[in-house]
């Protein structure tokens, strides 16, 4: 069975994107959390995203500037499988890349009884909360980047249910980046 799997970047203050849903305070130059990004675009798999983060990110990787600024990420974006859940696109142009219009956690269901790599949500908050309120996400994986927002959005917003999570792994980069690994109690 398929597992499904969040990889998010978060603030101290529990934000993954401001208010005006910009992501741009999680990035940074580093050359050892710049190795892990990479080791992860190579990881294989298939992308889950909502059409937000679908919308940007297929604004960016396929880019000659994407290509020149990070190869490997951009290699690994523009040539894994995808998926975008939206009930308003009409289509998706992003190389493989399969629109999904109905039913999110039933459709997700589906996919993880299907043959295949793991599937890894990234961005996406709504999708994020609405799959977690379901109880289908594997895992979540965070990396808390050393900066408050004081305002924006987290990814939970909307869940309604306590949920109980045990942490599996975690790593502290140099650059003070923290990567968490957390699976749901069950």
């Amino acid at each position: 069975m398929r597992r499904l799997v969040v990889f998010n970047s978060v603030t101290l203050d529990g934000y993954f994107v401001d208010m005006n849903g910009d992501m741009s305070w999680a990035h940074n130059d580093d050359a050892e959390f710049n190795a892990f990004v990479q080791g992860n675009a190579r990881g294989g798999g298939e992308l889950v995203f909502g059409r937000k983060t679908y919308e940007l990110m297929a604004g960016y990787w396929p880019t000659p500037l994407a290509i020149k600024n990070d190869p490997v990420v951009a290699e690994g974006m523009n040539s894994l499988p995808k998926v975008v859940f939206s009930r308003t696109m009409e289509k998706a142009s992003w190389n493989n890349t399969r629109l999904v219009q109905g039913d999110l956690a039933a459709e997700i269901r589906k996919m993880k009884r299907e043959p295949g790599h793991d599937m890894v949500i990234m961005g996406s908050g709504s999708i994020v909360s609405q799959l977690a309120q379901e109880r289908v996400i594997d895992e979540y994986q965070m990396v808390m980047i050393p900066v408050v927002l004081g305002k924006g959005r987290t990814m939970f917003d909307g869940v309604t249910d306590t949920l109980r999570m045990k942490l599996t792994k975690s790593r502290v980069f140099g650059n003070g980046n923290v990567y968490l690994c957390y699976e749901p109690k069950r």
